[in-house]
């Protein structure tokens, strides 16, 4: 079967979803999930060995003739977006009902089959006009979807934050497809790698699609419109929405000849994103606003394994780049998983509980055991630990990078630096994670409204535990992922055609499989010798007093106060405290901001700096004909003066 009517057919249904949206609920879930099932079907059909289909429409848009390509490049982004589109659209049928947003929910079934429709379309389109307009679509949709709670102040400013650094990649975008469209007298896209003049233009690349992946220092957007997001936009957001950037870079570093240093610039800046990502997460104490920083980390992850596949293409094309490479596109697929299921968790809470501090949650666990169970499960592969998904993808990221330090090429002055920032990553991450879990799970509820949560209904969990079984099907049999990856490999460097699964890989799904049923053994064990010991509850040990309050636990500033003072040099903390005076301390208080310190601190001060000038300039315009003629005759004796000195006497 081609793939081509499956595409029309997942286009079609997701165009009635946007038409049925706003008065027929049901019949759009319906559609959603039918087109994102059918654009999963042509997906796989490409990735199972069904040669590329591409498709050029005989009616203009624009002034040029649509053209359409599915390979396996596009086919490995349109599998994680159908999967996590239509897990968010049964996931917001309980989260976001109409119901409860009687104004939002409608706008938002319209704008979700909107923003997968244009993603759908930025990934399958191969006209570069067309692609720019996709791209503005799909930026606008995911905009409207941040703001569905727009009477809130900071919904609005985290909305429009996203907009302004989307149209200043944007801009980057259009200039970069502009460029190409002249030298080539066409807009079509396609492979290039022979036109040695283009390679300039990856920087266009680089810094456009920089923005929207959310690169260090580029991410400025995320936090907040993460944090501010309902939680399944949250999660679209985070594991499709951001790997659009990450397709493009993809998409045209192999498309495309790059500069001598593209791949050093790559992997520094992916080394920088994962260290410094996670070092913001660790400080936060909305656990929103931890997940997307987290999203940092591992798009550095995915930058390092694409910067260690230029620098191997650069150099021969040494062997170790396949691994690294093979290891990024993986992970595109892993941190789309966990990453989708770890925010579905955190919107189960914030449902739940009505709050994104974790500071005023714990003891989660005992009425919410599903959440509790799925978001440590999410946690576990997001912190790239055996034998989930995520340390998979890392793992052979990892392989890659030691191949070039084996074999002694020039790319180890790189390779050495990112396997120390990603060793310290990910140990971070552990940290990071281990802390949120224990903050919103563990110990005794901090609020009333904390003690008296509730689990989420099947509508929500359903696709949590979806998700969940991807990141333990990846982990224990990634063997059987890898011919999809290998052959997306192949189409972004034909020369690295990979056919049989580096022994390597077999090893370790073994292994992965023999800790799964060790795991599975010791709980049977611990469950079934509790069951005929019997359970007794009692205080843990308290200090020496007979009834420990809430107060008295750990707070999440407190779990990870040394690890975010290595970092204090880029966080910035803002502390505020009133210390306890007196022998009877009424009372006193500490209190920790860490800023947005991109934004608050360099591109704020800037903005700041050019409004001040442009209003300085601004007062030369006051209507007094007189000044305006003194202005010309200033300039042209400016002028003169400049032939004068650089003239030839």
């Amino acid at each position: 079967m081609s793939p081509g009517p499956l595409l029309l057919l997942a286009a079609g249904l997701l165009i009635a979803g946007m038409v049925s949206g706003l008065r027929w609920p049901r019949a759009w879930l319906a559609c959603t999930v039918a087109g994102t099932a059918a654009a999963l079907g042509a997906a796989l059909l490409v990735l199972g060995g069904a040669p590329e289909w591409e498709w050029w429409s005989d009616v203009t848009v624009g002034g040029e003739r649509p053209h359409v390509r599915l390979d396996a490049l596009s086919a490995l982004f349109l599998v994680l977006l159908s999967v996590v589109g239509a897990g968010g659209a049964l996931y917001a049928r309980e989260y976001w009902p109409d119901r409860h947003y009687p104004a939002s929910a409608p706008r938002g079934r319209v704008w979700w089959s909107a923003l997968v429709l244009c993603m759908g379309l930025v990934l399958t389109l191969s006209n570069g006009l067309h692609f720019l307009i996709a791209w503005e679509l799909f930026t606008v949709s995911a905009f409207f979807l941040v703001t569905l709670e727009k009477k809130k102040p900071a919904v609005r400013a985290a909305g429009w934050l996203y907009l302004a650094a989307s149209h200043a990649g944007t801009l980057a975008l259009f200039a970069f497809f502009a460029m190409l469209a002249v030298r080539n007298g066409s807009w079509d896209l396609g492979p290039m790698r022979d036109q040695a003049d283009l390679a300039p233009l990856f920087w266009l690349v680089l810094f456009g699609f920089g923005v929207k992946a959310g690169i260090f220092p580029l991410h400025v957007w995320l936090p907040s419109a993460h944090a501010n997001a309902p939680s399944h936009v949250s999660a679209i957001m985070s594991g499709v929405c951001i790997k659009m950037g990450i397709y493009g870079l993809v998409r045209f570093s192999g498309w495309l000849p790059v500069p001598a240093a593209a791949g050093w610039v790559v992997i520094s800046l992916g080394a920088v994103s994962a260290l410094l990502g996670i070092a913001f997460a660790l400080a936060q104490n909305d656990y929103k606003r931890l997940l997307a920083y987290c999203s940092v980390e591992n798009v550095g992850i995915i930058l390092i394994g694409l910067g260690g596949a230029l620098l191997a293409v650069a150099q021969d094309d040494a062997p170790w780049g396949r691994l690294a490479l093979a290891g990024a596109l993986l992970h595109v697929w892993n941190h789309g998983a966990f990453k989708a299921l770890l925010f579905f968790g955190a919107g189960s809470v914030l449902h739940a509980t009505g709050t994104r501090e974790m500071s005023r949650l714990g003891g989660l666990w005992h009425t919410m055991p599903w959440t509790a169970g799925l978001f440590a499960l999410g946690a576990l592969a997001v912190s790239g630990l055996p034998p989930l998904n995520g340390f998979v993808s890392e793992w052979l990221v990892y392989l890659g990078l030691f191949g070039s330090v084996t074999s002694k090429a020039p790319a180890v002055w790189a390779a050495i630096p990112a396997i120390l920032m990603l060793a310290i990553a990910g140990a971070l991450a552990l940290a990071c994670f281990a802390k949120a879990g224990s903050m919103i799970f563990l110990g005794a509820p901090h609020t009333k409204t904390a003690a008296k949560a509730h689990e989420s209904g099947r509508w929500m969990l359903g696709p949590m535990i979806g998700l969940a079984a991807i990141c333990v099907l990846i982990g224990l049999a990634p063997v059987l992922f890898w011919p999809a990856v290998a052959r997306v490999a192949g189409i972004w460097h034909p020369a690295w055609v990979m056919t049989e699964p580096p022994p390597q890989l077999l090893t370790l799904g073994f292994v992965h499989v023999a800790l799964a049923l060790v795991a599975v053994a010791a709980v049977a064990f611990l469950w079934r010798k509790a069951r005929v010991n019997g359970v007794q509850r009692g205080l843990t040990w308290d200090c020496g007093y007979a009834a420990p309050r809430p107060r008295m636990q750990y707070t999440g500033g407190s779990f990870a106060g040394i690890a975010t003072g290595w970092f204090a040099w880029i966080l910035q903390p803002e502390r505020s405290a009133r210390r306890p005076r007196g022998v009877l301390p009424l009372d006193a208080f500490r209190q920790e901001r860490i800023p947005e310190t991109m934004l608050e601190r360099v591109i704020a001060p800037v903005g700041e700096g050019v409004i001040r000038i442009s209003t300085a300039v601004r007062r030369l315009q006051h209507g007094r004909l007189q000044a305006y003629i003194l202005y010309v005759v200033a300039g042209i004796a400016a002028l003169g003066g400049l032939v004068m000195l650089g003239g030839n006497p």
